[in-house]
């Protein structure tokens, strides 16, 4: 061999090394990159599942949560319901009674609303019919105790039960509706602690 391929030989050999020691870093730069690549893909794809786990227990809390108030409601609903028609019921029962039962307790009511004072009371026409002989005796007699005087007005009222008082020009409806509605708060409540106590 010469001299020229022995310099030829040892040059290429040199870049040959050269070029092996380039590739090989090459190589383990390419393996660093890809390896941070796929830890950071792999941490992306894990916070992906955590947030899309976060995500449906967030979910999965706001159905339940709205199942939970529609409940509420349903129920708050129906015991409502069920109020309002006890009260109803109650209401029918005591403007449904008999005569005797019903005059009784009108003259309750009128002991509770009568004034010391000079005045009128007025019926609806059902309950005019209906009314037993004594009665307006009776109504004197309750007026008089309290240091005051009925008379029973022969107009009729537009009232489906109870009365109305008249003192002065002033009139008082003490009909079973007005008395119903003017407690309706009151009834309720009861009405709510006796059936879901």
């Amino acid at each position: 061999m010469t001299g020229l391929e022995k310099i030829i030989n040892q040059i290429m050999d040199e870049a040959k090394s050269r070029a092996d020691k380039i590739i090989a870093e090459a190589q383990a730069q390419a393996d660093e990159i890809t390896a941070a690549s796929q830890k950071e893909v792999q941490q992306l794809c894990d916070d992906i599942s955590e947030k899309s786990k976060a995500d449906e227990a967030n979910y999965k809390e706001r159905i339940q949560s709205s199942a939970d108030l529609q409940k509420r409601r349903a129920v708050l609903e129906a015991k409502q319901e069920i109020i309002t028609e006890t009260i109803q019921k109650a209401y029918d029962k005591l403007a449904s009674q008999e005569a005797p039962e019903y005059f009784e307790m009108i003259l309750k009511m009128l002991e509770k609303a009568v004034l010391p004072q000079s005045g009128e009371i007025f019926f609806a026409e059902s309950d005019l019919k209906r009314m037993p002989q004594d009665f307006e005796a009776k109504i004197a007699k309750i007026a008089g105790d309290k240091g005051g005087s009925l008379t029973l007005g022969k107009e009729v009222r537009k009232i489906e039960n109870g009365f109305v008082l008249a003192y002065g020009g002033i009139e008082e409806n003490c009909s079973l509706k007005a008395l119903f509605d003017a407690k309706k708060d009151e009834l309720q409540d009861k009405v709510h602690a006796v059936l879901f106590a």
